[in-house]
């Protein structure tokens, strides 16, 4: 059965057995077991040259020495070769260890300057990748805001925005305690309330409802309510005239009174309803203006607003619906976060895709997005380039050195045993080519 049957063979690992298989080690995950057989493969195949051209050496020195000179090319070939065979064995292995395990200068180069590669690699990285210069042009090239749009404006990737979204809010709300939200609320919401006075705020609203009319429609309102009132209470009219009458007056003489009473009454509110300039209405006018007024200015009127305030939040069920502000609220949210059908959620939604569709449209939107991306990628790397490069030169000086050494020869060490191949066949060449050279110059 070969490997790779072999290999379809195996059951299927577990989380925990995938993990042991393939270690996560200073490089990200590796296989290192087929990373390992590719290294000692390649490692076999370049020795195997290294022993070919002993070989051809050996047998052309045989032959030169006793058939004849002519063989000297093939015994110059294989000594060259071998010569580049062990010369750039000697350079491969030196990155890594100590050839043969012996003290030469400059050898184990990955081992003894990991800390002055990995100073070199953040300097490389700071200089070539994270220049503003760099990160601005990329940017530019990229052009995220159209990207964005064409991304969003698809009604699926919008979709998975809104749950996105919505799981983070789910995820906020659950994380913060109940306690601590609820203290917020009633140490600095309520207290910010009643530090504030509430008057001249409310005066000042009042004001701007006045200026433009929308009052009006309150006071049609009220005197509509006022009309029906007085129309559909006649026997309440005609009890408090008989009620407040002399017990000395006959009755018919109170039914009179009331009666005409009540006619005064319904024809004064049915004036103050369809007359749209009736002097109540303007009196009610005159008064919200000055009441607009005192509560901005008069400092009686600003202190009866504050203890009408203090009431209102005095009140039992004031003081039960704070505390339970953080609990309602907190249940609104997980509804809406749960249910893909709730109008918070709709409304996320439709908003992504309008938004989408603006920047779609909206070259002047895009140019102000991609601008404000650029130059915050600019200040981060005005301001930060040397604490990202640092989180490279930290991560490579807690690597130990004879892990990260080996490390490194799993992930590169296969393409340069290349580098022996290649030593040995043009060390062989070179070689034969300058003996051919001194045969003919000698």
């Amino acid at each position: 059965m070969t490997t790779e049957q072999e290999q379809r063979a195996l059951p299927a690992p577990t989380p925990r057995a995938a993990e042991a298989r393939v270690p996560l080690g200073a490089f990200g995950p590796i296989d290192d077991s087929i990373k390992r057989r590719d290294l000692r493969r390649m490692k076999l195949v370049a020795t195997g040259f290294l022993v070919v051209a002993t070989i051809v050496f050996l047998v052309g020195r045989y032959l030169e020495l006793h058939v004849g000179v002519g063989w000297g090319y093939m015994r110059s070939a294989g000594e060259a070769g071998m010569v580049g065979a062990l010369a750039d064995w000697f350079a491969v292995t030196a990155l890594f260890r100590r050839p043969l395990s012996l003290p030469i200068p400059h050898t184990a180069i990955i081992p003894t300057k990991k800390d002055q590669i990995g100073g070199s690699l953040g300097d490389f990285v700071g200089e070539n990748f994270l220049s503003e210069a760099v990160v601005r042009d990329k940017l530019e090239r990229v052009g995220i805001s159209s990207r964005v749009a064409s991304w969003i404006t698809q009604p699926a990737n919008a979709d998975r925005i809104t749950a996105e979204l919505s799981t983070a809010a789910r995820g906020i709300v659950t994380v913060l305690r109940d306690e601590d939200v609820q203290d917020v609320i009633e140490q600095v919401l309520v207290r910010k309330l009643l530090e504030k006075p509430v008057g001249p705020p409310l005066g000042k609203i009042l004001e701007g409802i006045l200026a433009d009319g929308s009052h009006r429609r309150l006071v049609d309102l009220v005197c509509d309510r006022a009309y029906d009132w007085v129309t559909a209470n006649q026997s309440t009219v005609l009890r408090v005239v008989h009620d407040r009458a002399p017990g000395w007056t006959p009755r018919f003489v109170d039914e009179m009174l009331a009666d005409k009473v009540f006619s005064e009454v319904q024809s004064f509110a049915w004036a103050v309803k369809t007359d749209p300039e009736h002097p109540m209405r303007k009196a009610v006018d005159t008064f919200l203006v000055e009441f607009a007024g005192d509560l901005q200015n008069d400092e009686a009127t600003i202190a009866r607003a504050e203890q009408i305030k203090q009431q209102v939040v005095d009140h039992p069920d004031v003081q039960a619906f704070i505390g339970q502000a953080w609990g309602t609220v907190k249940r609104m949210i997980l509804d809406a976060a749960d249910d893909p059908s709730s109008a918070l959620r709709t409304r996320v939604r439709d908003g992504i895709l309008s938004f989408g569709h603006r920047l779609e449209g909206d070259a002047e939107l895009r140019g102000k997005i991609d601008g404000w991306v650029a130059d915050a990628a600019g200040y981060v790397v005005r301001h930060y380039r040397g604490e990202i490069t640092t989180l490279i030169t930290d991560t490579v000086a807690r690597w130990d050195a004879e892990e990260t050494s080996r490390k490194i020869e799993l992930q590169v060490g296969r393409d340069l045993q290349f580098i022996r191949i290649n030593g040995t066949v043009v060390g062989a060449l070179a070689g034969l080519v300058i003996y051919a050279v001194s045969q003919l110059i000698f």
